[in-house]
């Protein structure tokens, strides 16, 4: 998943006039980009671990951000004329909990003799994306329009530990799965003059490789304040549909975006 739409790109001049001299040439060297970003993930979806039944996942920004233990965000770009490359990384932890009751535990009269069992599910995820994009020939001076692949590497670490109400043991069950998922996409940046820009990444990926389908979508809208700071503030949404023997995870990551990045 790469953000390209964290990246500002460099700054162009504005559109020249009939009468203007002809633009000068885009430099033909490498730059680069380092940007540290914020995501303001919710989380929909499922996670199943071994033999215990499977765990509905339904946490907005605000759950996550009190169950969250830790993250780091962060992502690398370097363009040319016509090539670029972006790397990607996110890790996070979080963990929730629910009491799962039976059917006939909600009458009043049973409640007290069937106090359900509390379930404590417990995620720590790894993500990193490469991916490599070339220009395609409908770009102009003030619009890059790539045709992108690379690679989506995950690793999910799921827990889940269950305490029936009326027996005093803990059942606990944890996994620990990797894949890696090839991806392809566009991406494209808009330079709507030498401060204001406009990005956005697509692809879809998985084709059982590794899991069954991912996707992503991002756009933003950033401000380049100088010539080696830009901001940019946006939405970002990744789905994934693993599955493999004794663990499932089908969930969608979405939320808003904000970031700021170096350029050199």
């Amino acid at each position: 998943m790469g953000l390209l739409a964290t990246a500002a790109g460099a700054a162009d001049r504005p559109a020249a006039t009939p009468a203007a001299p002809a633009p000068s040439p885009q430099p033909s060297g490498w730059q680069f980009q380092a940007t540290a970003y914020g995501w303001a993930t919710a989380l929909t979806g499922e996670s199943r671990v071994r033999n215990l039944p499977p765990v509905s996942i339904d946490m907005s920004f605000g759950d996550l951000l009190e169950k969250l233990n830790g993250a780091v965000m962060g992502s690398f770009l370097a363009k040319n004329d016509n090539w670029m490359i972006l790397t990607d990384l996110i890790w996070a932890q979080i963990s929730a909990d629910a009491l799962v009751k039976l059917p006939g535990a909600r009458r009043p009269t049973l409640a007290a003799l069937l106090p359900g069992t509390q379930v404590e599910f417990k995620m720590r995820q790894l993500m990193a994306s490469a991916i490599a994009g070339y220009r395609l020939p409908l770009a102009s001076r003030d619009f890059d329009l790539y045709a992108t692949a690379g690679i989506r590497y995950q690793r999910m670490t799921g827990k889940i530990e269950a305490t029936p109400g009326l027996i005093p043991v803990t059942i606990s069950n944890s996994s620990v799965e990797q894949w890696a998922d090839p991806i392809i996409g566009l991406a494209a940046t808009w330079r709507i003059n030498d401060r204001w820009f406009v990005n956005a990444i697509a692809d879809v990926g998985g084709f059982g490789v590794g899991s069954r389908f991912t996707t992503q979508g991002f756009a933003s809208i950033g401000y380049r304040w100088t010539e080696s700071i830009s901001t940019a503030f946006g939405y970002r949404a990744i789905y994934t549909d693993y599955r493999k023997d004794d663990f499932t995870y089908r969930a969608t990551q979405h939320g808003v975006f904000s970031s700021i990045a170096y350029h050199f």
